[in-house]
């Protein structure tokens, strides 16, 4: 096995074990967090896969506001609770979505040689949008994750990186666990 094939893959068990915990709301998904996202930094680098690569970094740093958010971030400095997403975050994250989108798509197609620099920043934009809802214990993080998936696979494939691609098939699959899990803490929450 090659040094970049052995990166993958332990970046995909990381990635698989921070996903495994924050469907269960464990706080301890962020450290494990930023350990993947500090491996996939090099994997999508060697993959030329820019956005993916910068979004990594943007990854870890969301990685530490979410273990402080996570175990700070609520009233009088105790940790958050789950909730749901207002209007007003719903209306701006979409816009914000769309915008980051072809931004980002623009700047990869001028200044990178990325092959697919929609998709890319796609799953650059939306995993942004997801990490900030997830930090926050937003409900309706794990619809963006879920798209982010279905988006991911079939990059991930069309780069060969096939450790990757069924790590995010794993993730969709978690991710539906996840969204089942929070949505009876929070009804466990509320009552």
């Amino acid at each position: 096995m090659s040094e970049a094939s052995l990166v993958e893959w332990i970046g995909a068990a990381a990635g698989l074990a921070c996903v495994w915990l924050v469907a269960r709301a464990n706080i301890w998904n962020w450290p494990v967090s930023i350990l993947n996202t500090t491996l996939y930094f090099v994997v999508f680098l060697r993959a030329r896969l820019y956005a993916d690569a910068l979004l990594q970094v943007v990854f870890t740093a969301l990685g530490i506001y979410g273990w402080w958010s996570w175990r700070f971030g609520g009233a009088q400095g105790s940790g958050l609770a789950l909730r749901r997403a207002t209007r007003a975050e719903l209306l701006l994250a979409g816009v914000l979505s769309l915008a980051g989108t072809s931004l980002s798509a623009l700047v990869l197609v001028r200044a990178t040689d990325s092959p697919v620099p929609f998709w890319d920043s796609s799953v650059l934009v939306l995993s942004l949008a997801a990490t900030w809802a997830q930090a926050r214990k937003i409900l309706e993080s794990w619809w963006v994750w879920i798209l982010v998936d279905l988006i991911s696979v079939p990059l991930y494939v069309a780069r060969d990186l096939y450790p990757t691609a069924l790590l995010y098939t794993l993730f969709l699959a978690l991710c539906v666990v996840g969204l089942r899990r929070w949505t009876v803490l929070l009804r466990e929450q509320r009552s």
